[in-house]
């Protein structure tokens, strides 16, 4: 859900913003773009829930595409409900060119509806040659690629106060059972092991979804995140009961799971970066350091760092992942343009322009490192890319969003359940049996 969970720390309202192309050019002409002005006159028009700083550092993007092909660009914030907004302009008649697509779901439903033009050659080389298969994987249907992933997630990092840990005397845990004994020390010493943000359930599903990929092992998250394998299957129950293991301990939870479940995201990296610190980690994605700097003024890898999430007994280290594919719709006014913004979006330049600003990881192995604007930028994405194919997108956004994405139903409110109460694993794998069973028939 690196999409909702994004927009909830920008906390804005969706906007709509026109820009027209930069005054200032430079650097060579890209085939990608048409080269040399190519598309003068033209002008773009992109959809995506994108606000705040994020649309603010994309618009830069846009501009440096301007720049090298003469198009104009309009940038469209829909709001989370991306499927909807998309659709109504459709049948308005008022259709974007390009639409920047938050979750696998709801890029499927898109091609399966025939709103979805298949990318062009040149970007479909450019993915084969500069991101992992998977990649290309996660933005094909039925052997097409109609998704270009051009800003990704990496949802397997638990951040934490370096303070924290070493007046605990600890250090960064390599397996999950040390995760919970450190985090036992660190409460020893004064601070809550971990915040979690309970009230946003999405944050729920990450913890699990790292525990079952390290667990469980890829083939069965595949077959779970397209429910060929059951919820209520031995791997499900004993990956709650691990969970459970940190739910249960109240002496590593701030505030334990009631307070927890008052707590959104924002809130929970408050808890351990804000002025007032209560616990010394916060689990989730890269984008807690985004909070962690512009909220509460901490210096990316002094004040705040990250471990890698601990591989679970004896399984391999998850890397999780979100992303935002660009996705070209056929009732777009220009399509054709969009389809070279695409092909501009596919290179590492493209990219680098992000990684500058900030507040960014890209999928493509092609973009040196060097552009990313800190060391803890350039580990994470380092992290990322060199996970290769073992990379796995998260799975509640592969999922009918009616069971993966609906707050108050579903994943969210089954696991926010058992938050509040982790003692029956099988009991809450039968109910989202149910949940999901019900969602997927759908």
């Amino acid at each position: 859900m690196m999409r909702r969970r994004m927009t909830l720390l920008t906390g804005c309202t969706a906007l709509t913003l026109a820009l027209g192309a930069t005054a200032c050019g430079g650097g060579s002409p890209v085939a990608a773009g048409g080269g040399d002005k190519a598309l003068g006159g033209q002008t773009v028009t992109v959809a995506g829930v994108w606000t705040g700083s994020e649309q603010k550092n994309f618009q830069k993007v846009l501009d440096a595409f301007s720049a090298k092909t003469g198009a104009k660009t309009e940038f469209v914030s829909t709001g989370d409900n991306v499927s909807t907004v998309v659709g109504s302009k459709i049948e308005g008649g008022n259709a974007p060119d390009v639409v920047m697509v938050p979750q696998v779901g709801v890029l499927q439903q898109f091609a399966k509806k025939g709103w979805l033009t298949p990318l062009s050659a040149t970007t479909e080389k450019a993915v084969d040659a500069g991101y992992a298969p998977v990649w290309k994987k996660y933005g094909s249907v039925d052997g097409r690629l109609y998704g270009l992933y051009f800003k990704a997630a990496h949802k397997s990092t638990v951040w934490y106060s370096p303070d924290a840990l070493d007046q605990a005397g600890v250090k960064p845990p390599k397996t999950y059972d040390e995760m919970l004994k450190a985090g036992r020390t660190v409460s020893d010493s004064g601070l809550a092991a971990f915040s979690v943000a309970g009230e946003d359930g999405w944050t729920l599903t990450d913890w699990f979804e790292n525990i079952y990929l390290s667990q469980a092992g890829p083939e069965k998250y595949d077959a779970l995140a397209a429910h060929r394998l059951k919820w209520t299957d031995a791997s499900v129950v004993r990956a709650l009961g691990t969970l459970g293991k940190l739910f249960k301990d109240r002496q590593l939870i701030a505030g334990g799971p009631k307070e927890a479940l008052n707590t959104d995201f924002p809130g929970s990296v408050e808890k351990v970066f804000g002025p007032k610190p209560e616990a010394g980690m916060v689990y989730e994605g890269d984008f807690v350091a985004g909070v962690a700097h512009d909220q509460f003024g901490k210096t990316i890898g002094q004040d705040a760092d990250f471990f890698p999430f601990p591989a679970v007994d004896g399984g391999a280290a998850p890397v999780v992942s979100g992303g935002d594919a660009a996705v070209v719709l056929k009732d777009g006014r220009n399509a054709k343009a969009g389809m070279k913004l695409l092909e501009y979006l596919a290179t590492p330049e493209a990219a680098a322009v992000w990684a500058k600003a900030g507040g960014f990881l890209s999928p493509n192995k092609k973009l040196d490192l060097g552009a990313y604007g800190d060391d803890v930028a350039r580990a994470t994405a380092k992290s990322l890319v060199g996970a290769g194919d073992s990379v796995r997108f998260d799975m509640s956004d592969q999922a009918p969003a009616a069971f993966g994405g609906t707050k108050g139903a579903g994943e969210w409110k089954l696991l926010q359940d058992f938050l509040r109460d982790p003692s029956d694993p099988k009991g809450t794998a039968a109910k989202l049996e149910t949940a999901a069973a019900k969602a997927y028939q759908g």
